[in-house]
């Protein structure tokens, strides 16, 4: 037993002090972290290289104009932001209560055995593919909106004037319908996440106070956790903002601005898609990757905005698990 610890001894001084091995290790994992932001910057130079034809010709008013002729090579990306911007906005508009709701009952309503596959069924539908979402949209959503729930909304709502005009199924309405179910998840999944890092202590002493299920909920989580979702639901923003398969597939791809939501449009991200492969002239082509680079540069501020509120919340809960 005496000669033990000796020879422990022995062995970690025959042993190098793998300060080299520490070191290499190190430049490895910092080399890997730049990457991604080289990574980054280069797209964002890229992007702006092959925009500065579209860049000098029109300037900053590329963005306040109307026309789209690549004819006459007239440019502007305007109805592209409006289409972006209604649809995803709506898209918001019906996928917030719904995952709110849900995430409420997972976290705090569910019975325990069916937890697991409420939460797995809901962040499935975060692993479908665009087109797939597409294709039901054609074949079942187009149909539905066209037959049935235009001409419903057409009675009840018609007065607002959002519902005029002819309803061919495509539209703006129609594409934010989809946005909103594939943004359902995000949403989800991030306020479960900042749902769990309020203290339990909080929830079981608004209970022992005499609150109702309801008013610990209210008071103890929401009102806890409403940065953290505010975060998730601009983190949705994010992903309805750059869609672009499913949408391109049922908004009609018309470049237009119209107050009706039957109306076909277009958003930033599926005229790129659309229209890449029909750009003959230089003009029409750096126009389209102009609108790429604003697309890129409004989605990496709104997601990193999300994630700041994220953080702000989870960042004690996560030191708590430590």
């Amino acid at each position: 037993m005496g000669r033990a610890p000796a020879a422990v001894r022995e062995f970690l001084r025959a042993r190098s002090s793998g300060k080299v091995g520490d070191s290499v290790f190190r430049g490895l994992m910092l080399a890997c972290g730049l990457s991604i932001l080289a990574i980054v910057a280069l797209i964002v130079v890229m992007l702006v290289q092959q925009s500065k034809l579209s860049l000098h010709e029109f300037g900053f008013k590329f963005f306040l104009r109307s026309a789209w002729d690549p004819v006459a090579g007239d440019f502007g990306a305007l109805p592209f932001i409006y289409g972006t911007l209604v649809t995803s906005i709506l898209a918001l508009l019906i996928a917030v209560p719904l995952a709110l709701c849900v995430a409420i009952f997972i976290m705090e309503i569910c019975p325990g055995p069916l937890r697991g596959p409420v939460a797995f069924t809901t962040e499935l539908l975060a692993a479908i593919p665009s087109v797939v979402y597409g294709l039901w949209a054609v074949f079942v959503l187009v149909p539905l909106m066209r037959d049935k729930l235009g001409p419903l909304l057409v009675k009840l709502f018609g007065w607002t004037g959002l519902f005029s005009g002819s309803n061919f199924g495509e539209g703006l309405l129609t594409a934010s319908i989809v946005l909103s179910i594939m943004i359902l998840p995000v949403i989800s999944s991030i306020t479960r996440e900042v749902m769990s890092a309020v203290p339990v202590s909080q929830k079981e002493g608004v209970l022992a106070l005499g609150a109702t299920r309801w008013e610990m909920i209210r008071i103890a989580v929401l009102r806890n956790a409403r940065v953290g979702i505010v975060g998730g639901i601009i983190l949705g923003f994010g992903r309805a903002l750059g869609e672009t398969m499913a949408v391109t597939m049922v908004i009609g791809n018309h470049a237009d601005i119209s107050r009706s939501l039957f109306a076909p449009g277009y958003t930033l991200a599926s005229v790129i898609a659309n229209e890449f492969t029909e750009a003959t002239g230089d003009l029409y082509l750096s126009a389209l990757i102009e609108i790429g680079l604003a697309l890129f540069l409004v989605t990496i501020v709104v997601n990193t905005i999300a994630r700041l509120l994220v953080w702000a919340v989870t960042r004690g809960h996560a030191v708590q698990g430590q």
